[in-house]
């Protein structure tokens, strides 16, 4: 497959995919509005408004909008109106009129606008509207699309139609001093429809999608599986799995020399076995294969670093479409293996590759700004200086695909959290509507070590070594965790901080 009918099929099946859950959720939401009530209405809480004037008025409601015939042939809506007096010894009045008529009706006479209410807490914006007469009774008018009038709790029903209507709140005898409880309902046949066409085109754009994406995908991770060069791991002159031979440590990936176990150590005679603790030492000295690589430019500009974020905003851009398109392969991915124990090739390289190309975008701009050089938008290995790679499982186990992107990464994922989370503060606050959550958010770990290294460049133009090489520690360990959660290897990742630009095993 040419790579751009690659990136096309990729873009169009994460356009589609994207659109198709984003139609699903809808669905999903308007379902749920739709059997909300019993009744079929979806009710707000009660509110209590109080106003000085002789009538409350609510803002120009354009219930369809302007163009649309006065009849439809199919039911929009119904809204619902539930007011009381708050004094028992006062009737109430409430009614929906075009706004047209309501102006006119209200003209000269001192009353209130409602702007805005919010629920919790209570709060209603109110705009006074000066005048010296009292407007008529309001139950003798007859431009009234739907009212209700009386004692105690009034309700109205209208259905939605097009113009532009008004609500009015009203004593029944017009009196000054407007004071009630008022709850509003709606309903709407389309709801269900609605809901079932976003179901139904939902379901169809991923049918169409994720299959787009995923040939996508592995076209573009064909390419990305580019020949290394000298000196580069997979390249002449070095092992494919990017770490020359190293006495008494066993080589990475699933091959039978990996399962032999370690060959003798230096000044072991043959036959003579190690002892046992050290064989467990190299074991746990043993490279991971996922390995992550930064070089850091000696010659870093002082203050390019805080515009860099700016600079790399089209790579982020980007990252987020990818990253979407690597969940979905790695979904899909999680199901090969589970029925083959194979991870699809062309799948692997395109999720190494998106993870090359984010490490690649974090090195240069806030993971640990080491370098000025732009990074480059692809896939595949360059000359960039950080880099990373994961050596290709030929076998993996079809049993851990269950748990060990969840129940075992549990202990990695709490260590990544303290490292490179940020501290969270959560708010919940409950409306009418349901309930809402905000959030608020402090630098990490990693953030903050990466900042004070960036401030002692801005003065010193030097970047404190130990912190970056801590730094790029820190980021190898994430990378792994992110490598074995996605999949990509059975070998558990190694707890310890391995520092430095280059993530090679230590020395025998």
């Amino acid at each position: 497959m040419r790579k751009t009918a690659a990136v096309i099929m990729l873009i169009l099946g994460i356009v589609l995919s994207l659109a198709g859950l984003a139609a699903l959720a809808g669905g999903a939401v308007a379902m749920a509005v739709g059997t909300a009530q019993g009744d079929g209405f979806f009710t707000t809480g009660t509110a209590r408004l109080s106003v000085p004037s002789h009538a409350l008025t609510s803002p120009r409601l354009d219930a369809i909008g302007e163009g649309a015939p006065p009849q439809l042939p199919f039911d929009v809506g119904t809204m619902r109106l539930r007011a009381a007096s708050v004094d028992p010894g006062k009737e109430i009045f409430i009614g929906i009129a075009p706004s047209a008529d309501v102006d006119k009706y209200l003209s000269g006479v001192y009353h209130s606008e409602l702007l805005d209410v919010e629920m919790q807490p209570f709060r209603a914006e109110y705009r006074d509207i000066p005048g010296a007469s009292a407007p008529a009774l309001p139950a003798r008018q007859t431009f009234w699309a739907a009212s209700a009038s009386g004692p105690g709790q009034q309700e109205l029903t209208w259905d939605l139609a097009a113009g532009s209507w008004s609500i009015v709140l009203l004593n029944a005898d017009a009196s000054q001093g407007v004071s009630a409880t008022l709850q509003a309902g709606a309903r709407s046949g389309l709801i269900r429809p609605a809901a079932t066409g976003l179901l139904v085109g939902g379901a169809l754009a991923l049918v169409v999608g994720v299959p787009l994406l995923i040939f996508g995908a592995m076209g573009l991770g064909r390419h990305a599986r580019t020949p290394a060069g000298p000196g580069v791991p997979g390249g002449p002159g070095m092992p494919s799995g990017g770490y020359a031979a190293v006495p008494g440590y066993p080589p990475p990936g699933n091959s039978a020399a990996a399962q032999s176990g370690p060959s003798p150590a230096p000044g072991y005679p043959a036959g003579m076995p190690r002892p046992r603790e050290d064989n467990a030492g190299a074991m746990e000295r043993a490279p991971y294969p996922a390995r992550l690589t930064g070089e850091l430019d000696p010659g870093l500009s002082r203050g390019l670093w805080l515009v860099k974020w700016f600079l790399a905003i089209p790579h982020v851009i980007l990252l987020i479409f990818l990253w979407f398109a690597f969940v979905v392969a790695t979904i899909v991915a999680g199901f090969a293996i589970l029925f083959t124990g194979r991870y699809p090739r062309a799948l692997f390289d395109f999720n190494v590759g998106v993870m090359r190309w984010n490490w690649r975008v974090a090195f240069y701009a806030y993971a640990a700004a080491g370098t000025d050089r732009y990074p480059p938008f692809t896939l595949a290995r360059t000359g960039y200086p950080a880099d990373f790679e994961v050596d290709y499982p030929e076998r993996l186990s079809r049993g851990l695909v269950l748990v060990k992107w969840w129940l075992l990464a549990i202990p990695h994922l709490l260590i990544v959290a303290a490292l490179a989370g940020t501290a969270w503060t959560w708010r919940a606050e409950t409306t009418d509507l349901g309930t809402t959550y905000e959030r608020t958010t402090g630098i990490s770990l990693l953030g903050i070590l990466v900042l004070v290294a960036l401030v002692a460049l801005l003065f010193t133009g030097r970047y404190l070594r130990p912190l970056f090489d801590l730094v790029l520690g820190i980021n190898r360990w994430i990378y792994r965790v992110m490598a074995y959660t996605a999949l990509m290897r059975d070998e558990y990742p190694p707890f310890r901080l391995d520092q430095g630009p280059h993530d090679a095993p230590p020395p025998a």
